[in-house]
């Protein structure tokens, strides 16, 4: 069976204990994966997406109710193959030992990045490739077989990407477990040798819980309240326009997407009339433009609208930056326009969750000091993007701040960078992927001692307890 819970069909417990089994023989059996056929794997990942990237730009804009082709071919398609490029070109330089001095003569040691085994990978509705795919590079070319479950959310997709995966791989090397969120819990209860989970916070608990039953080691890639910090040394114009961009991207839909915003404020007007501006230019219409992105789904939706219910209830002046001043109330199609929250207070649910969406509240400052206040007295975040020429409060973001990454005169960019690492800290997440910080994630590294003819080491150990000893003891107790 190459797809577990295909056509709507309850996965037993049973089921995916059996195929993870399975796996995790045919990996013993067949032993390390060899550099080339490392290889062969991640070709077979780059054909299956670029041979069949309308198929997927149709099923995601589909489970989306309207999704740019543009948006995802570059963020899915192109970002996913750009990841498996990558461990391609690295992988005979990441696969070498790692040699080390030994601190005797003639001792040898190394460390050799072994295969953990079977990866489960559960992935996202957002971006509900690359968040499959750029995991999957890592684990693949760590040598590893893996399980993915993707989102329930994306079904088109979801069952698409299942299918393409049974025509490409063995089901002992890659297989795929459709099915809703019940599913996803058995599945997190796998003993698998590794297990990575990308999405909120609250149900990354419950996966870690789950997973430590069979002492499984996590990698969790969350979100969280990614801040922009807006300096006055700032070209304001070039920071609504970068913020706005990516603020606007799959409307929003992004775990990476700028949050909030500190805003000095005396710049507060600037920043509303250019946001109306650059905006309006790129999107002059919503409700039928194919370049704008629907809300995932009517419960997104509603949560949104929530949001901004709540906020004007609380005293929040809200811009909707609606150019053609569109009707965008039908639940069918889920347009929501980017609107500033201005005048956001720490008892607005935009200001308490994560946004997922084109809401961007504003808060201002009077002293740069005031703003890093602020982001530390929230959880730590997946990203910090900071705006400015002033090298002093830029080594105050980078030094006082504590993020997953931090960003400067953009936001979102490090992301494509597959030499950085890319995860979280605290309630954004643990460990990270890409490039070789996946693949060592995804391996064990493996501790190799070769001791020497003579095994100092060991003798120095051995009774009776003489000359050499007192030496070495005399040698190894001193200061310099």
């Amino acid at each position: 069976m190459s797809i577990l819970g295909n056509n709507g069909a309850a996965v037993a417990p049973e089921q995916l204990a059996a195929a993870l089994a399975r796996m995790k023989q045919a990996h013993l059996a067949e032993g390390p994966a060899s550099l080339e056929l490392r290889r062969d794997r991640l070709d077979r990942a780059i054909a299956l997406l670029l041979d069949n990237r309308e198929a997927i730009v149709a099923a995601v804009s589909a489970d989306f109710g309207n999704r740019s082709r543009e948006q995802t071919l570059l963020s899915d398609i192109a970002g996913s193959v750009a990841s498996l490029k990558h461990c391609r070109e690295h992988l005979s330089e990441w696969m070498r030992p790692e040699l080390h001095p030994a601190p005797f003569p003639g001792c040898e040691a190394r460390v050799d990045y072994q295969p953990l085994g079977v990866v489960g990978v559960i992935s996202p509705w957002n971006f509900p490739i690359v968040l499959a795919f750029g995991p999957l590079a890592s684990i693949l070319a760590a040598g590893n077989r893996a399980m993915l479950k993707p989102s329930e959310l994306t079904p088109r997709t979801s069952a698409l990407i299942a299918e393409l995966i049974a025509r490409h791989f063995d089901e002992t090397e890659l297989t795929t477990v459709l099915g809703s969120a019940e599913v996803g819990a058995q599945f997190s209860a796998q003993p698998f040798d590794h297990l990575i989970f990308t999405g909120g916070t609250a149900v990354a608990k419950h996966i870690m819980r789950a997973a430590a039953d069979n002492l499984v080691p996590v990698t969790l890639e969350l979100g969280g309240k990614s801040p922009v910090i807006v300096s006055r040394s700032a070209d304001l114009a070039t920071a609504v326009q970068r913020v706005l961009t990516v603020k606007t991207f799959n409307a929003g839909q992004i775990c990476l997407a700028p949050d909030y915003v500190l805003l000095p404020e005396e710049s507060l007007a600037d920043f509303v009339a250019e946001a109306v501006r650059f905006v309006g230019a790129m999107y002059p219409t919503l409700r039928s433009n194919p370049d704008y992105t629907s809300i995932i789904n009517p419960r997104n939706f509603d949560r949104l609208q929530g949001y901004l219910a709540d906020a004007h209830d609380k005293g929040a002046r809200l811009v909707e930056i609606n150019p053609a001043e569109e009707d965008l109330s039908d639940r069918e199609i889920r347009k929501i326009a980017p609107t500033l929250v201005l005048d956001a207070s720490a008892e607005m649910q935009v200001l308490r969750e994560e946004i997922f969406g084109p809401l961007l509240p504003i808060k201002t400052y009077r002293d740069f000091s005031a703003a890093i206040d602020y982001v530390n007295s929230q959880p730590r975040p997946l990203a910090a993007y900071y705006f400015g020429e002033d090298a002093g409060e830029r080594q105050q973001v980078l030094e006082r701040t504590t993020s997953g990454a931090v960003v400067v005169n953009d936001t979102m960019t490090h992301v494509l960078f597959e030499e950085l690492p890319f995860g979280g800290v605290g309630h954004s997440g643990m460990g990270a992927y890409h490039g070789i910080y996946g693949f060592r994630t995804f391996s064990h590294a493996k501790a190799v001692v070769v001791q020497s003819p003579i095994g100092e080491s060991n003798l120095a150990m051995r009774a009776p307890y003489g000359e050499m000893i007192h030496g070495l003891l005399e040698h190894l107790l001193t200061a310099c």
